[in-house]
């Protein structure tokens, strides 16, 4: 414990950010630079816990208080060691994760919690700077060759693991960049790309072979990966929408929200704007928010997203709906702590300018003669508990019509898309429409499955978790082990 008063003598403290009339005219990063001296005073606010409840809301199990320590100790070396060894992409997690380790911190009980996530953005980039972050290809191959099919997060994670595991691994990416969701779905003003690209270099270094633009299953006949590559490790994520099917669905300005996020970052890395995120042509040419009334329906991430984004196209107005009620404003009594906290958020995009509303069904989408998106209709809302399920029922008299020219579907997602290569490899599916997996193996023992296309759509974090994961159980497949005895090998050399 590098300071034992330290929680007593500082309070918590984020790096400041730019002021949001400013940072609204550029997709730069929106936090001002933080010193080391500034990190380290954080850093002593950990109070080293008998119980450290942190490790355990952590999805990777970062070994949280000992990389606190090691900032403290101003032993950045000690703190990237300590962290990547749980986490392969910290300069990610440290800028996009909620942070579900902060919200089990013990002394968040009664105090702010400690600043764990920025921490970690902070030992990622100065290890980065001052060359702590290396290649490290493995010593020996095994022979064994692996496809992974997918980029994001949980793509990149089980890449990572398989090749220092020594085999040769080749990751396919059907959009032209790799970094799935990290590249086409989050906004650049909350991670911009040079930090993907930088981490790709050490990961090619390290052997991992990238294919982009390679759409598997057209591209690559299933028969044929499963012919080329001892293994193959789906991670494709969750990519199927979760659509509105209401009168005036088809109406121009009707869109999903990561076909208008995706377009944008590809706007922004100069790249051509005719296909999605998922391959496929946009049938309305290039999504502009510019001078419209926009209605962002969904309150989650992708909605706030969605609503940063308007705000740097300069919309006309930016109105931001929630199917379920308002959440309170501080810890719901029904998610006490250590547990994540149902509680109201504000978002640095909302800080930018939104109207937020809760308890509002969309009923329908009008259209205009020539069957563009004129205006939203829409009805307020009430809870009632009925036998233990929340039941919603529209309040009389509250129907109205509201002007919108663009409408952001931002609902969530459903399940991976099924016809192709899931499909052709016969995979069975669960009762959501995610592969069905054992210990990550499908029902095709050459085939293993990680991130939102195996658990359904869920946090960064939970991705990396998942490719690490995946990638040992791959691992032990390969080399003919089981998970009890690879664990011992893992013991054996620790010790």
């Amino acid at each position: 414990m590098g300071k034992p008063t330290g929680f007593l003598e500082f309070t918590r403290e984020l790096p400041k950010k730019r002021d949001p009339q400013q940072r609204i005219h550029d997709y730069k990063e929106i936090e001002m630079p933080f010193s080391e001296q500034d990190s380290q005073r954080q850093a002593s606010r950990c109070m080293d816990c008998g119980t450290p409840f942190c490790h355990s809301g952590c999805p990777l199990g970062n070994i949280i208080p000992e990389f606190n320590d090691a900032v403290y100790e101003q032993n950045w070396a000690y703190a990237y060691e300590i962290l990547s060894s749980t986490n392969n992409f910290p300069e990610f997690t440290g800028r996009i994760c909620p942070a579900p380790c902060e919200a089990s911190c013990v002394l968040g009980i009664n105090k702010p919690a400690v600043a764990i996530e920025f921490i970690e953005k902070s030992i990622a980039e100065v290890a980065f700077e001052k060359g702590y972050v290396v290649p490290k290809p493995p010593k020996t191959r095994t022979g064994k060759q692996v496809a992974v099919v997918g980029s994001g997060p949980a793509g990149l994670a089980a890449a990572a693991q398989l090749n220092k595991a020594g085999h040769t691994v080749t990751l396919f990416e059907r959009a032209d960049q790799i970094g799935g969701l990290l590249r086409y779905g989050i906004p650049d003003f909350k991670l911009e790309k040079w930090t993907i690209d930088r981490r790709i270099a050490v990961m090619e270094a390290e052997g991992v072979q990238f294919k982009t633009g390679v759409n598997v299953g057209v591209d690559i006949k299933a028969n044929d990966l499963l012919e080329q590559f001892d293994l193959i490790m789906l991670t494709g994520g969750s990519t199927v929408p979760r659509d509105l099917p209401i009168p005036g669905r088809e109406l121009k300005g009707v869109y999903p929200a990561m076909e208008f996020l995706s377009q944008q970052n590809k706007r922004n890395a100069g790249r051509p704007v005719e296909v999605d995120h998922r391959g496929v042509a946009y049938g309305d040419g290039e999504l502009l928010a510019t001078d419209k009334n926009v209605v962002v329906i969904g309150g989650g991430d992708t909605g706030s997203d969605c609503v940063g984004t308007s705000n740097r196209h300069g919309a006309a107005s930016i109105t931001q709906i929630e199917l379920m009620p308002m959440p309170p404003k501080d810890r719901a009594a029904n998610t006490p702590w250590p547990n994540w906290p149902m509680m109201l958020r504000t978002s640095t995009s909302h800080e930018e300018g939104c109207e937020r509303q809760w308890s509002i069904n969309t009923k329908a989408f009008i259209g205009d003669e020539n069957g563009n998106l004129k205006a939203l209709r829409l009805v307020d809302l009430t809870w009632k508990n009925e036998n233990g399920r929340m039941q919603m029922v529209e309040m009389p008299g509250s129907e109205r019509d509201v002007p919108c020219e663009l409408a952001l579907l931002a609902a969530g997602f459903l399940n991976p898309q099924h016809d192709g290569l899931l499909d052709e490899l016969g995979l069975e599916y669960d009762e959501r429409g995610n592969v069905k997996a054992t210990n990550y193996q499908t029902n095709n023992e050459k085939v293993f499955v990680a991130g939102d296309m195996r658990r359904g759509q869920s946090l960064v974090v939970w991705a990396i978790s998942e490719g690490r994961e995946a990638a040992r159980a791959a691992d032990c497949h390969l080399m003919g082990e089981t998970m009890l005895e690879a664990k011992a090998v893992s013991m054996i050399e620790v010790a």
